[in-house]
């Protein structure tokens, strides 16, 4: 997701040519950087709305088959928990979309990538919490609650690790090589 200095929505003029981030390695104006954050962000949503719409997908399917009649009643409502969760993650995904569509041609771009990035974050949230709830509920019905516990850790674990702590730790790392070294003093 768009984050750091693509977040910025207080550098340079709009409109002026004049590069809003001069050192950043882009010769881009404010009106650029909004438009290339915005074309970033409609990629990557692109990426995960398959996976959330093949989740809710087969969610859906569920309830009717045979043997959903047989789970526990704790179980079903794991499972609506799951539901709603990728249904709330379907429609954050496709929010900055359809905001797109409102405000088309309004010059709003600056406050759509706003929007689409806090959407995007909410929806990665979403999912994640409904793949857990998915993790728990299938372990739990195959194997039981300890193992259903404990999977569910490590898979909290596995989407704490991969989608916060080592993003954050690249982003550190990005901004310690792109800064500029320290000056030495002449001797």
């Amino acid at each position: 997701m768009a984050t750091g200095d693509d977040e910025r929505t207080d550098g340079g003029r709009a409109d002026d040519g004049r590069d809003v981030a001069p050192g950043d390695g882009r010769d881009e104006t404010a009106t650029e950087r909004f438009d290339r954050n915005w074309e970033e962000l409609l990629q990557e949503l692109r990426v995960v709305q398959t996976g959330v719409q093949i989740l809710a997908g087969f969610l859906l399917t569920l309830p009717f088959q045979a043997r959903f009649t047989v789970l526990e009643p704790h179980h079903r409502v794991l499972y609506l928990v799951a539901f709603c969760l990728a249904l709330l993650a379907t429609a954050l995904l496709a929010a900055p979309v359809s905001a797109h569509r409102l405000l088309f041609r309004r010059h709003a771009k600056r406050e759509l990538v706003a929007f689409g990035n806090r959407c995007a974050q909410g929806g990665m949230v979403s999912l994640a919490l409904s793949l857990l709830a998915v993790l728990y509920l299938i372990v739990e019905v195959l194997i039981g609650t300890p193992a259903a516990v404990t999977a569910l850790v490590v898979g909290a674990a596995v989407f704490l690790a991969l989608w916060v702590v080592l993003p954050m730790r690249m982003g550190r790392a990005a901004g310690r090589a792109g800064s500029p070294p320290p000056s030495r003093s002449s001797s």
